[in-house]
């Protein structure tokens, strides 16, 4: 369940309310607003929802709902504890609310049982963009498109099936809408009701169902890439999911189906057999070991496993294949990524490194290019806006001058529209042009740069964040540390130091890793290996002193997520979380971390 971006304050609503209104009267809503919700407007006109809707519409409830009997005794335990109007509703997949519990708030009745909360029947809602997005969404006022529903604020949070991998329903959190509010009060409440449901929904698993995710999970906690199949539903980890492609994944599960029904029983509850390789095509040394499993003297489904392939003999002769200089990592993940740009940038066409910010695509364009043994590349940043740079350079290879060096391009995504005019010319007249560029996916793209972007996506990599290559970080943080002055021994790291950088999302990547290694380096007193103790608050809090509840662990992370997001100011924290500062003070005693 992912959390979205911080929700807009009391002027940011009145922008929006202006703009709602001139969309509604048949004028544009202005640039001010978000893309994705002047589509979904525009959605609900094309749908024909009339804004001025006295009650969402009703549809047949299902009569004996799986998703309502699991999530019953969690919405019984919570509904009481919710304060003032807050209200707490259960939506299924079909966007039906099956009921509801809690204060009573604009825009419903006592009976919810049946009401059709879908984009068809009432417009943008978060109920509907949480099973659209697969998480968490939260929606205030004005960026609802019913008049009934301008005073409210919602946060919906998508239950997830078990074994499916797909959204069953949501669990959301409705309130009045509060101006100033910059984050909805009961994001807490609905992350942690919702992961209570799950847990019960997976408890309720069909046997064979809950035998094939236990195996899923048994491989994931080694830290593999696993694809779990029965022929007719996958799990696919995060790790797969990026080293395998839609078309390998269906391979995949036609292989299993075939597997499964030419194979012999074996031993119920675990892998049965030898695991059977399949070599793919997706990245530079891959294989696939798929295994069967077996529940009830019968085969029920297959393990996938994604390994590097064993080397073939070749791979001796040409030493540093895997290798580039400057680059630190042996994870999978980061293998397979630039072990996928080496063979690419074997020829000197262009190719399209694309990452997270801070993930080192500036790093590994270096190394590449330098493997090439060319001359030193020519360096724009897109981002600081060097007018004529990219030109002049297309110029230069265009009129034939073959001497031109390379030119490493960052920031592919900020190039004006010049830059862009000159690369598309180029690209036409030579494809064979020695580029290497970046890009940071995220920020929207004209017609222009989505098509030189296309382009370029026809030899691209993609680099793993660093959440995703954690064992990387031993090795990272030696390789970041400065040199140490005359007389002083290098910076080492204690294991619960490390345990805790292990355990944080790295939104910065490596990048913010090299932060945090320089800011410890220049503040810290001490001897000996670095300590928890000494690392920025988010990071050195310590694992919670006692086993902790499904929403206790919620609103814990809850917390931690306020506090890093706001530099570890509480004040600001206990506002982001709709709670007073001596609450906060509180809570963090209480979770055991009032010390770090």
């Amino acid at each position: 369940m992912t959390t979205i971006d911080d929700t807009p304050a009391d002027s940011a609503l009145s922008s929006l309310r202006r703009a709602r209104d001139r969309f509604l009267s048949g004028r544009p809503p202005g640039d001010g607003v978000p893309e994705d919700l002047a589509e979904a407007w525009r959605r609900a006109r094309f749908f024909g929802v009339p804004r001025d809707l006295v009650a969402p519409p009703r549809v047949r409830p299902p009569e004996d709902s799986p998703l309502l009997a699991a999530a019953r005794p969690a919405l019984d335990r919570v509904a009481p504890t919710l304060s003032g109007e807050m209200g707490l509703v259960l939506v299924d997949a079909r966007c039906r609310a099956l009921w509801s519990g809690g204060g009573r708030y604009t825009g419903t009745s006592a009976d919810v049982a049946g009401l059709d909360l879908s984009e068809k029947a009432v417009g943008h809602n978060s109920s509907a963009l949480a099973l659209r997005t697969g998480r968490r969404a939260e929606v205030h006022g004005p960026e609802h498109f019913l008049d009934l529903w301008q005073e409210v604020s919602a946060v919906s949070v998508p239950l997830y099936e078990p074994t499916a991998g797909r959204p069953a329903g949501t669990v959301t959190v409705v309130a009045p809408l509060g101006e100033g509010r910059t984050a909805h009060p009961g994001a807490a409440v609905a992350e942690a009701t919702a992961h209570a449901v799950e847990t019960e929904l997976l408890g309720r698993a069909r046997p064979p169902e809950r035998v094939l995710l236990d195996a899923y999970l048994r491989q994931r906690a080694d830290g593999a890439a696993v694809v779990a199949l029965d022929g007719s539903s996958r799990l696919v980890s995060p790790e797969a999911a990026r080293l395998l492609s839609h078309e390998t994944l269906a391979r995949l599960e036609r292989h299993a189906t075939a597997l499964l029904r030419d194979a012999d029983a074996g031993p119920d509850g675990a892998p049965s057999g030898t695991p059977e390789e399949i070599g793919v095509p997706d990245g530079a040394g891959l294989t696939v070991r798929m295994t069967r499993l077996v529940h009830g003297g019968e085969v029920i489904g297959a393990v996938a496993t994604v390994c590097p392939a064993t080397r073939r003999a070749g791979a001796a002769e040409r030493p540093g294949h895997d290798r580039l200089p400057g680059l630190v990592g042996t994870s999978p993940p980061w293998r397979v990524a630039v072990s996928r740009a080496t063979e690419l940038a074997r020829a000197a066409e262009p190719l399209l490194l694309i990452g997270e910010p801070g993930v080192g695509k500036t790093a590994l364009a270096r190394a590449l290019l330098g493997r090439r043994g060319t001359a030193a590349p020519r360096l724009v940043d897109a981002a600081e806006q060097v007018a004529g740079e990219v030109p002049r350079w297309c110029r230069a290879l265009a009129e034939g001058d073959g001497g031109a060096p390379p030119l490493l391009l960052r920031h592919a995504e900020r190039l004006g529209q010049s830059d862009v005019a000159a690369l598309l010319s180029l690209l036409e007249e030579r494809p064979a042009v020695p580029l290497v560029a970046t890009h940071t996916p995220g920020a929207p793209t004209g017609p222009c740069l989505s098509r030189l972007l296309d382009i370029l996506s026809a030899r691209s990599v993609t680099l793993p964040p660093l959440r995703e290559r954690v064992e990387d970080i031993p090795a990272l943080l030696a390789g970041l540390a400065l040199r140490p002055s005359p007389g002083r021994p290098p910076l080492t790291w204690s294991l619960d130091a490390r345990r805790a950088l292990e355990q944080h999302t790295w939104p910065g990547n490596v990048t913010e890793l090299a932060h945090v290694v320089r800011e410890v380096a220049e503040h810290r007193r001490a001897t000996g290996p670095v300590r928890r103790e000494e690392l920025p608050y988010g990071l050195r809090v310590p694992p919670a002193t006692r086993r902790l509840s499904g929403m206790e662990r919620a609103e814990r992370t809850a917390i931690l997520e306020a506090l890093r997001r706001h530099g570890d100011n509480k004040v600001r924290a206990a506002e982001s979380l709709g709670i007073g500062r001596a609450t906060l003070y509180r809570k963090l005693r209480a979770y055991g971390m009032d010390q770090a």
